[in-house]
């Protein structure tokens, strides 16, 4: 097989800067792709902190204007790992140019900002696509199978979660992610349970949501300061295939660290999964012999999507890092072959909807339909 390089250049030197920059040099190898990452640029808020980054991640050149790195020639494909209030300046540069684009979530900072940059994509015909990376563990890649070829019958209930508890103590001083609705759990963490619930039981119709901001005020400096968004949100929802769900999201969930979890009830049976046990998923069978009813765990291996790239041994594990090779391995082939992949920016667009529908709901107190937003 022959190979070639992709000039690759990331905008953010951060924890998913890092992350992707990480993946892209591992996934030649990983997977044996055709198209061989090099990472030729990266930008950072300050020229010094670029310089730096570029030498601990193994850039080439460093900036602090996207517009350089968008606009460079050996810049060949985008990746956005920058806050969302960025986002949608640099992929419509970066769709004008023809250059595809990889978008961590939120894939804007609101619904407005998100129709937008799903409408560049669409002019330019570029490969697009957004980073959710937890629905890629082998295992949740297994659930959408499982539900796929109807195992369990047809998806009757959806039970979802993103829980954390990053902000759980009150004595926590107040930071970027207490200021602004783009950075609160709504924009933050529900995105990716939401995406989750579209993997596995298709859109939603309409949602009936509440959401609240649960410590009002924060340390900072010598005083206290406002939050301006949200802490957790409960959301009850109806899938358009008739599905019930509801789902609770949280940064001030005690002892949850990442808690992205599932309970996926149908027909002929359940299944149920937790980010916190990244390996395993577990599946219900009905019509079980009286007695010796109960769900299996299912631990991952080689049988499962993606995981014997990473390792032959069954139930020795992948990890958060893994998650993001794998998209990357996505990304490089979608824009191998020139058509987006799931999940592109319409999909990423959908989950914006999703959560600008649940806000209405919270305001006016009532359901509200994806199709009135």
């Amino acid at each position: 097989m022959e190979t070639r390089k992709l000039g690759i250049g990331i905008v953010g030197g951060g924890y998913m800067g890092k992350a992707h920059a990480v993946a892209m040099q591992a996934v030649g190898a990983v997977f044996n792709t055709t198209l061989r990452p090099s990472l030729e640029m990266v930008c950072t808020t300050s020229p010094e902190g670029a310089r730096r980054k570029a030498r601990e991640l193994g850039f080439a050149r460093a900036t602090a204007d996207w517009r350089e790195l968008v606009t460079d020639p050996a810049v060949e494909a985008v990746v956005i790992a920058s806050p969302q209030t960025t986002h949608r300046d640099i992929a419509q540069a970066a769709f004008v140019l023809g250059k595809p684009v990889f978008c961590e979530k939120p894939l804007g900072r609101d619904l407005a900002d998100s129709r937008a940059m799903t409408a560049a994509a669409k002019a330019s015909n570029c490969v697009n696509m957004v980073g959710f990376n937890y629905i890629r563990t082998p295992a949740s890649q297994l659930a959408r199978e499982i539900i796929g070829s109807g195992e369990i019958g047809e998806v009757t209930y959806v039970r979802g979660e993103h829980t954390e508890d990053f902000f759980a103590d009150p004595a926590i001083p107040a930071t970027w992610r207490t200021q602004g609705r783009s950075n609160g759990t709504m924009g933050d963490l529900a995105p990716h349970i939401i995406n989750a619930s579209q993997a596995l039981a298709g859109p939603m119709d309409r949602v009936l949501a509440e959401i609240e901001t649960v410590v009002k005020e924060r340390p900072s400096g010598d005083g206290m300061m406002k939050v301006t968004n949200d802490d957790h949100a409960q959301i009850m929802c109806r899938f358009t295939s008739g599905a019930l769900g509801a789902f609770y999201v949280s940064r001030t969930a005690h002892g949850r660290k990442m808690g992205y979890a599932y309970d996926i009830y149908g027909t002929k049976g359940s299944i149920r999964f937790d980010q916190e046990d990244q390996n395993a998923l577990w599946l219900y069978e009905g019509a079980q012999k009286p007695g010796r009813e109960g769900f299996k765990k299912l631990l991952t291996g080689p049988e499962h999507p993606d995981y014997e790239n990473f390792c032959l041994g069954p139930g020795h594990g992948t990890g958060y890092q893994d998650q993001i090779i794998i998209e990357a391995r996505d990304f490089l082939k979608a824009i191998e072959s020139g058509r987006a992949l799931w999940p592109a920016f319409e999909d990423g667009l959908y989950v914006n909807q999703v959560v600008e529908a649940a806000w209405q709901s919270s305001e006016a107190k009532r359901w509200i339909k994806l199709d009135e937003v």
